[in-house]
């Protein structure tokens, strides 16, 4: 038998030190498997000594397109011939049965290593990451090699597998040796695009403990490390099985991912996940798992360090805390990803008012060029006053603010109150607070009634507030207000802006988070229904130090905390300055390996637009979705142009409601080029044009319907609007009210010799708008249970639905009628405005409350049925 070839076997070896066993013939190994008492399917990581090397990391899933990792031959499911629950590791995302995990002990494939040992054979190694090579069955993009695509068609049900990619630095190449060649497996990695946030696994050592040596000859040394030990308190002198050694690179901005899993849903547990796959799953932290403060402690002395905050504004807060006690210098500047529901600090930060589906890679893109800026944050030091009003001493109320500091706002009176009442209400029956809807439904429900009580009209007899030296009493006591706010930033109660816009400040200066004074502001009823609306407060002060005095118990929250406060003197002072990212708009959408495009002088950009429908079925099929859309035009903008000048361009285009979100296409430079995600309205001036395409824009309009016959396959047409009547038209019969019969008579024959229930006039009009303005309520009803439902949601040119016309002219038993059929309550028009909104407008309030009533139920209805999907 001739011998085998010095490149192959050369090649074998090298394949099976990477770990790449499928890709030669591999004998069973006769190394012995762990006890079942000893294996342990993980789901976090390891920090305890015994942590295994290359550990994975296994999330269950549900993934029907990815065969077993292991292999026909090792699989258990195949040998046995019947279907078992799956899982995916989060960090080499490659899937296996549940029962064949110990399997890849056998085909010796690990996950890619997140440490590295200490031993000194160790120490002596270069310490540079080596590639982690994962077969695929499926991968995106071009092969690094030969610059083919991957067949992806073909490959999503095929056995063969088509790619061998890095988990590191997401390198792909085509199986096969003209493609993937040995100098690749020896390689040394550049941990990819993300290299400069990633924290190499060489910086991470597992350390064995000093009572436990492996070798005797190292007592000398143990003897030092205990006398050295002993001199330090109980946290320093404590032994921890990793430490960090740092490699000091100027270039490097190492990052800490902290995730609420409990923020925003599900979301928190699903971007948990996705970070461990994009970084080291050792700088990704579960703060469910025990908070911050220990990996903080660990990673103290890293040099650059910045820390993404994945939750809502308390999640900041907490970390922000944490970073105070434990003293860092200087303290690692904060990014957010906002999880929460108010994100008031995230949007100061231009963070955004909550995460959408944005690419994390996009996100880590942002956090390591972000600027940082400062933001200021206050004490609050509190003296019960014992002397207060015993006739009026409150059992419930408490002698201390269930927070010291703030970064946000301090406030007392209505906005607190409800605050408190659902926070009671929240921990008696937590079970009934498991919705966001009911959440937001309990909270108007409380608002509406404290309202009607009147519980805090009396506010301003029962404080007194000095700032800086000024009494503002007298000021107070002459506006009434019924809720008192000392805001940091200029965000509040999800994104209203209560000192109002820059410009309108007038005597006062514009509110800045960084300039050392609080902006001090009043509410009354009225001015708290105008804040959504755009409207702001009463400004009475800035300051740089409040003394508040109460002389009773009163509701108060700081940053969304809750208590009820007895007569106590609050005295507000600044503590300190945090270190914060700030989003800044960038020129590409994320670093890159290749040499940077040079960005054209002028763009022609094709713009179509896409339905709500078809982007939430469509968004991971771009061809799909580009069948789905409807072409605008083409528009020429310069090169640097960002999205806010575009908008200005395509509104000129086609007349385009200012209410469209945008929609990204095709990403360059991007893992996700094939993806569509929306950005928020309030981001577009952050984003440039280059950043999400330079030949086609994609823009997202909910009022978009479309019509599919059933049980056919074909896309389905626009609904038609005529730009000029048509002899479809079906004209109104409209006659004085003395003869209603005549007009419905009319309107029936009409309808049976064959005229069209959905067709519309030029300004987008229906046989339902014109039936509402007629006041016909016969009509009415026959149109609605004989055209077909989309026609109660259709709008007009201007944004309005029937129903926002029927509330407009207070016709209750027609609103009734279209409500009852399944109109939606929480469509807007072009002014924002509800249909509840044109009935209070139009001072019917009996009909807007039956209509917010309908409303409310609808969301729960809603969210009951998303939940269980």
């Amino acid at each position: 038998m001739p011998s085998r070839p010095l490149f192959f076997l050369s090649f074998r070896k090298a394949i099976a030190k990477s770990g790449l066993q499928h890709m030669v013939a591999q004998p069973t190994p006769t190394f012995a498997l762990r006890s079942d008492s000893e294996r342990e399917i993980r789901n976090s990581v390891d920090w305890s000594e015994t942590a295994v090397y290359g550990e994975h990391i296994w999330f269950e899933t549900n993934v029907s397109g990815d065969f077993c990792y292991v292999g026909e031959q090792n699989c258990v499911s195949k040998m046995l011939q019947k279907p078992m629950s799956k899982r995916k590791c989060a960090a080499c995302k490659i899937v296996v049965h549940t029962p064949c995990i110990e399997q890849l002990e056998k085909i010796n494939f690990r996950c890619k290593p997140s440490f590295r040992e200490s031993g000194s054979r160790n120490i002596r190694e270069p310490t540079v990451v080596r590639h982690h090579w994962v077969h695929r069955r499926r991968q995106e993009g071009k092969c690094r090699q030969c610059g083919k695509g991957f067949q992806q068609k073909f490959a999503f049900h095929s056995k063969e597998i088509v790619a061998i990619s890095c988990s590191w630095c997401k390198q792909a190449y085509h199986s096969k040796v003209s493609c993937f060649m040995l100098q690749h497996i020896e390689e040394p990695c550049s941990l990819g695009a993300h290299a400069a946030v990633v924290i190499p696994p060489t910086w991470i050592l597992r350390v064995r403990h000093p009572q436990n040596p492996l070798k005797s000859s190292k007592k000398k040394k143990r003897t030092s490390f205990k006398r050295k030990s002993s001199k330090k308190g109980p946290e320093e002198g404590r032994w921890k099985p990793f430490v960090i050694k740092p490699i000091p690179a100027p270039l490097m901005k190492p990052l800490l991912v902290f995730v609420n899993p409990k923020s925003g849903g599900n979301q928190g547990t699903k971007i948990f996940q996705s970070f461990m796959w994009y970084l080291n799953p050792r700088q990704v932290f579960d703060l469910s798992q025990g908070g911050p403060k220990e990996a903080l402690e660990l990673y103290r002395k890293v040099h650059n360090l910045r820390i993404l905050a994945c939750g809502g504004d308390g999640t900041v807060g907490w970390i922000l805390s944490i970073l105070d006690q434990l003293r860092l210098n200087p303290p690692p500047p904060v990014a957010i990803l906002p999880l929460g529901t108010g994100n008031d600090l995230a949007r100061t930060l231009n963070w955004g008012g909550g995460y959408t589906d944005e690419p994390l890679s996009k996100i880590l893109s942002h956090v390591e060029e972000g600027e940082i800026v400062q933001l200021d944050r206050w004490n609050l030091q509190v003296d019960p006053k014992p002397e207060g009003n015993l006739e009026e001493k409150d059992e419930t109320a408490t002698d201390k603010l269930p927070l010291d500091v703030f970064n946000n706002y301090f406030s007392l009176g209505f906005d607190a109150r409800v605050t408190l009442e659902f926070h009671e209400s929240r921990e008696a029956n937590p079970e009934k607070f498991n919705s966001r809807f009911r959440n937001k439904m309990f909270y108007a429900g409380t608002a509406f009634s404290d309202f009607l009580m009147g519980s805090s009209k009396d506010l301003a007899k029962h404080i007194k507030v000095v700032c800086d030296g000024t009494d503002l009493t007298p000021k107070i006591q002459d506006l009434k207000p019924q809720c008192l706010v000392f805001l940091n930033i200029p965000r509040y109660c999800a994104g209203t802006m209560p000192w109002g816009n820059p410009g309108e400040h007038h005597d006062f200066e514009p509110q800045r988070h960084d300039d050392g004074c609080l902006e001090v502001i009043g509410f009354t009823m009225t001015s708290l229904a105008a804040l959504q609306v755009g409207g702001h407060g009463e400004r009475l002060h800035q300051c740089r130090e409040v003394v508040l005095t109460t002389s009773k118990a009163i509701p108060m929250q700081v940053d969304g905390e809750p208590c009820k406060l007895g007569a106590s003197c609050i005295r507000i002072s600044l503590r300190n300055q945090a270190n914060m990212v700030q989003k800044t708009k960038r020129r590409n959408s994320m670093p890159v390996l290749n040499d940077q495009q040079p960005i054209p002088e002028r763009l022609r950009i094709r713009v179509s637009r896409i339905g709500m429908h078809d982007y939430e079925a469509l968004h991971y099929d771009k061809e799909k979705l580009k069948e789905a859309s409807v072409p605008l035009g083409i528009i020429v903008v310069p090169g640097d142009s960002d999205l806010e000048l575009c908008r200005t361009h395509i509104e000129r285009l086609q007349e385009v409601s200012c209410q469209i979100n945008y929609c990204k296409g095709k990403v360059q430079f991007s893992t996700t080029a094939d993806r569509f995600y929306r950005i928020d309205r309030a981001q577009e001036h952050l984003n440039y044009v280059t950043e999400i395409s330079q030949d086609e824009l994609f823009v997202l309009d909910p009022e978009l319907v479309r019509t599919q016959t059933v049980g056919t396959s074909a896309m389905p047409d626009l609904v038609d609007v005529p730009s000029t009547p048509t002899k479809q038209h079906l004209p109104l019969p409209i006659s004085p009210p003395s003869t209603p019969n005549n007009d419905f008579s009319k309107f029936k024959e009409l309808h049976r010799a064959g005229k069209d229930l959905m067709m519309r006039d030029p300004t987008g009009q229906t046989v339902l708008h014109h039936a509402v303005k007629s006041g016909s309520k016969e009509i009415v009803k026959y149109i609605i249970e004989n055209a077909p439902a989309e026609i109660l949601d259709v709008a007009e040119e201007n944004g309005e639905t029937s129903l926002h016309q029927a509330a407009a002219l207070r016709q209750r038993t027609i609103c009734h009628y279209i409500v009852e059929a399944g109109a939606s309550l929480m469509k807007t028009d072009l002014q924002g405005d509800t249909a509840k909104h044109r009935a209070e407008k139009a001072n019917d309030p009996d009909l807007a409350a039956y209509l917010e009533n309908r409303q409310h139920y609808q969301m729960i209805q809603r969210e009951d049925q998303e939940t269980a999907v």
